[in-house]
This record gives C-alpha cells, sequence and structure tokens, in this order.
C-alpha cells in the first residue's frame, strides 16, 4: 500500500524501538540460543499445527504437574517479524514453577493481514481448547499472555465473544489476560515507518484497536509493560488501562521498574523478578 500518512518523527523515535538497541540482532541471537539449549531439556511437543499455514504452528512446554495452569504467550516483532522459536526462553521460569506454557507461532504481515493474524490467534486457542487432553494441558485453566504486538493481539483475545465463534466454546475459556508492552490504539504506529508491511487503512486501524472495544469476559486483566519504555509505550498502557478499569472486570497495572522494551521480557524470564512473581500470583 503506497504511503499517504507522512512519518512523524517523535513517534517514529517512540515506536520503533529495536533502533533504540545498539545490537538488535545480537539480542534475537542470544535470545535464539537461549530458547535452544532450554527446548533441549524440556517436555514438550513442539510445532503443533493448529491452522494450515506454514507458521500455524505452536510449542507446548509441560512442568509434569496434573491440572498445571496454562500461561499462552504470543510472541512480538510488530506482525511483520519474529517466530515463536526465538521465545521458548520465556516459558522457562514458568515451567520450573509449575505452570505449563504454550507459545503460538502465526503468519507475518504482509503475506498475512494483520486482521489474519488475529483470527489466527483466535483459531490457536480454539484449537488448544479442543485437543489439550490430548497433550496433557488443562483446558480449564488457560491464561493468555503477549509481548508488543503480543500485547496487542492479546486485547484483540480479551474482547473476543467466544460464543460468537461457536456455540460449543465457553464465555469464560480465557481465565487471565495479560498484556504485555501492547499497542492498543493502532493510528499512531501508521505515522511510522513500521506500518509500511502492514497495509492498515481507517477501517481496519478502527477494528483492531482494542482500546476502543471492551472486554467480552470476567478474566482479570493486568496490563503491564517495563518501567523505562519509551513516552509512547506508556501513552499506550496507560490510554488502555484508563478505558478499561470503567467496565466491570478486575484490571491491574504493573510497570517493571527500570527496564525498556526488551528488557520486560528477559525479565519475564526471570524467575526472581517482580514481575514474572506478580504474573505468576495472576494466573487462574
Amino acid at each position: 500500500m503506497e504511503r499517504t500518512i507522512p512519518i512523524d518523527p517523535i513517534l517514529e523515535k517512540g515506536y520503533n524501538v529495536r533502533l533504540l538497541v545498539d545490537d538488535f540482532d545480537g539480542l534475537i541471537e542470544k535470545w535464539s540460543s537461549w530458547s535452544e539449549e532450554f527446548r533441549a531439556n524440556v517436555d514438550s511437543s513442539l510445532n503443533c499445527q493448529y491452522g494450515i499455514g506454514e507458521k500455524d504452528k505452536l510449542d507446548i512446554f509441560r512442568c509434569g504437574e496434573p491440572n498445571a495452569p496454562l500461561f499462552i504467550f504470543i510472541h512480538g516483532g510488530y506482525w511483520q517479524r519474529g517466530d515463536k522459536s526465538v521465545y521458548s526462553f520465556v516459558a522457562e521460569s514458568f515451567v520450573n514453577s509449575g505452570i505449563d506454557v504454550a507459545l503460538i507461532g502465526y503468519q507475518l504481515c504482509p503475506g498475512a493481514t494483520m486482521t489474519n493474524i488475529v483470527e489466527k490467534i483466535r483459531e490457536a486457542i480454539i484449537w488448544i481448547w479442543n485437543n489439550a487432553d490430548d497433550y496433557s494441558i488443562s483446558k480449564h485453566r488457560i491464561n493468555v499472555s503477549g509481548h508488543s504486538a503480543g500485547g496487542h493481539i492479546t486485547g484483540m483475545v480479551l474482547a473476543t465473544d467466544w460464543r460468537e465463534i461457536s456455540k460449543d466454546l465457553p464465555e469464560d475459556i480465557i481465565k487471565t489476560g495479560i498484556p504485555i508492552s501492547g499497542l492498543y490504539q493502532l493510528d499512531p504506529i501508521r505515522e511510522t515507518t513500521i506500518a509500511d508491511a502492514l497495509g492498515l487503512d481507517d477501517e481496519e486501524s478502527l477494528a483492531l484497536s482494542p482500546h476502543f472495544f471492551e472486554p467480552k469476559t470476567q478474566a482479570p486483566i493486568l496490563v503491564t509493560l517495563g518501567g523505562g519504555e519509551t513516552p509512547e509505550f506508556h501513552w499506550q498502557t496507560d490510554n488502555f488501562v484508563n478505558k478499561w478499569k470503567n467496565f466491570k472486570v478486575p484490571l491491574d497495572y504493573f510497570a517493571e521498574p527500570e527496564v525498556d522494551h526488551f528488557g520486560v521480557v528477559e525479565r519475564l524470564a526471570n524467575k526472581d523478578s517482580e514481575i514474572f512473581h506478580k504474573v505468576k500470583e495472576w494466573l487462574v
């Protein structure tokens, strides 16, 4: 799609956060190695095919305890980069604390639209609900989280009426929602180069902005980010919290002290961190 909206240099700096990292490729390489080592030493089911797309796959990591909570994590990458395999390391602290984990992969833009991506994550959650028993995980303790673009998708999941998709699904399929460093209003993104691969028009931008919806669940929601993130990410989170706290859903806010957009992911993988303990206490 040809750009019709000018680039705003302030928004570009605030949202294009990988440019603020001295060695972003090195960071991803570190996470990939960490994840590979973790996968080699855990009870897992890898690349479970939940849809027909090449990347419609998810990984399940089991803690070995019956009826454990299930923590679903949706990776970031501005809907156009990243792979679930890079983020396996996030599961380590949870698995070692008696919590099962599922990491969902998805088709990326521009090969898929953002609408497609949200639909795919819903499809993956339904697949988990239908197949949980076969993989020795609990369908009744599904908690959904995600970082950055994954935080956005988590917001969209919380605004999903599952009964509209299928009468066979429970309204409370999601027990807890934990968006991390999410993007809840998409129009500002359209004023950055990030949007070049997304193809967002006015209609889709509004239809995919969780801020303007309401939760279709009574599940508790913990909205989090890194305390050292850019003003733009604090703006996204603060406005979302202020809007959604008006609904009759338990909602809390937490900022992991000092860390930036990527540091908060590493803190989540640290069993001694504040955010890990906060999230663990929140799981149902």
